[in-house]
């Protein structure tokens, strides 16, 4: 038994020893039935949440007004925090209105687990189980539907996600990660309520995507957001890229939306999420700037115009600004992949030190084999970085500013143009020492 599910199997046996009914609830106990480790453990129970806090005095009241009270485990000899498992207690509930699409204007506790179970999203998340006996409690047939592979919502589908809008990337996600079939009335409300998605926070919009992007099931997760409508609404730019033609000599597996449905089924569980988004947003630039011309569709500009609108993208779903940077250097630099047998050992040096190198390359593989499965440029690129030691592309400067000063030269704009050239120099192999380095300044930028 894992720490996190002994921790909380004690929680469950605490809270009954005094009186109280609990249980694990939700999406562990789907995972459980599914033989799949669970991320985390969730305890339902008919405690109050100031009756949680005083029989575990070290606690967290994270949403109390919702009854939620996180329980860690109890600090280990050794003081790791980083090892303890905490454990989410909620009170058994009901929620009434939904004024703003995602919370309750008023939670009724409850001492009816059924009542509780009711006012959760699907049915495959609405189970619980006792850790003693493992008897399942399923007031709403997530056994049947979990057998069946049907991620369908508890009740009136219309009426959940009226309450909570988030709901409908859930259900898009639940059946990509399980491939499973969402239920026809559970896919009609969605159908039905997608534009209503924008009552939802941009940042938790923006969570579920990535989610749906790094679970490893990113192709069948696009898919269904294309089906269901909410593609359209919160990623217009990525649903502009159906039907957009592309030249079959470069791409022969057909228009940009089937190109990129390919990269992402290309990428794998635990991606990291800037290669994700990368892979997703590199060719958003592609709708705009289609054109026939004489000799095949071309596509021209699309890479610039393409990190203005990863760029809007990213502003818009509130991405930090180092994850927003990454994004725009892989929309940004994926075409230059064909030219790095031709570049300056100068230019290819500095390429090699770009910022998580190593997602350039694996954007490039994905984009290649999406296409049209030519690796050369990769074989080659990998070739370098096994070659060539550390120091050959990332040498230590010959000279400094204040080298350049002693010699008479003004501080300005004018040094980083000196100090490029002699980069440039020095990792072209033309330049080795600090004397070769003063040379090349005064013969090359006479003072």
């Amino acid at each position: 038994m894992s720490n996190a599910k002994q921790h909380a199997a004690e929680i469950v046996r605490i809270l009954r020893e005094r009186g109280h009914r609990a249980y694990f609830a939700g999406g562990c106990v789907r995972d459980l039935l599914l033989n799949r480790e669970p991320a985390d453990y969730d305890v339902a129970t008919d405690a109050t949440p100031r009756q949680v806090m005083q029989i575990f005095p070290q606690t967290f009241a994270v949403g109390e007004q919702f009854g939620v009270v996180l329980v860690p485990e109890p600090k280990p000899v050794t003081d790791d925090d980083a090892r303890r498992s905490t454990v989410e207690v909620a009170t058994f509930r009901s929620d009434v209105g939904y004024s703003d699409g995602r919370h309750p204007d008023e939670v009724r506790f409850t001492s009816d687990p059924r009542e509780d179970v009711l006012r959760r999203d699907f049915t495959i998340n609405g189970m619980m189980l006792d850790p003693a006996t493992n008897e399942i409690l399923d007031f709403v047939g997530g056994r049947d539907d979990l057998t069946a592979g049907i991620v369908r919502a508890i009740g009136d589908p219309n009426r959940r996600f009226a309450e909570d809008k988030l709901r409908m990337l859930r259900a898009v996600r639940f059946a990509a990660r399980f491939d499973y079939r969402i239920d026809s009335a559970t896919m009609e409300a969605i159908q039905t309520l997608a534009s209503q998605i924008h009552q939802v926070s941009c940042e938790r919009v923006r969570e579920e995507l990535t989610k749906m992007l790094t679970e490893g099931c990113a192709q069948r997760a696009f898919q269904l957001l294309d089906a269901t409508g909410l593609l359209r609404e919160v990623l217009p730019e990525i649903a502009a890229m159906k039907g957009v033609a592309q030249p079959p000599q470069y791409h022969p597996e057909g228009d940009v939306f089937v190109h990129t449905l390919l990269l992402l089924e290309k990428l794998p569980a635990g991606a990291s999420k800037t290669l994700a988004w990368g892979a997703l947003l590199h060719d958003v630039g592609k709708p705009p700037t289609f054109r026939v011309a004489p000799d095949r569709i071309r596509f021209d500009g699309h890479v610039e115009i393409g990190v203005e609108m990863a760029a809007e993208i990213c502003h818009r779903l509130r991405f930090s600004n180092d994850e927003a940077d990454q994004i725009l250097a892989l929309v940004g630099h994926h075409m230059r992949f064909g030219q790095v047998q031709r570049m300056k050992q100068s230019t290819l040096k500095r390429f090699l030190r770009l910022p998580a190198f190593d997602e350039h390359l694996e954007l490039h593989r994905i984009d290649c084999l999406s296409s049209h499965g030519q690796l050369d440029s990769y074989d080659y690129m990998r070739e370098q970085l096994r070659s060539l030691p550390l120091e050959a592309i990332r040498p230590t400067p010959l000279i400094t500013g204040r080298d350049l000063i002693e010699a008479g030269y003004e501080p300005g704009p004018r040094f980083k143009e000196v100090m490029t050239a002699v980069e440039d120099a020095q990792l072209e192999g033309r330049l080795t020492s600090r004397e070769e380095a003063m040379e090349f300044v005064r013969r090359e930028f006479p003072g």
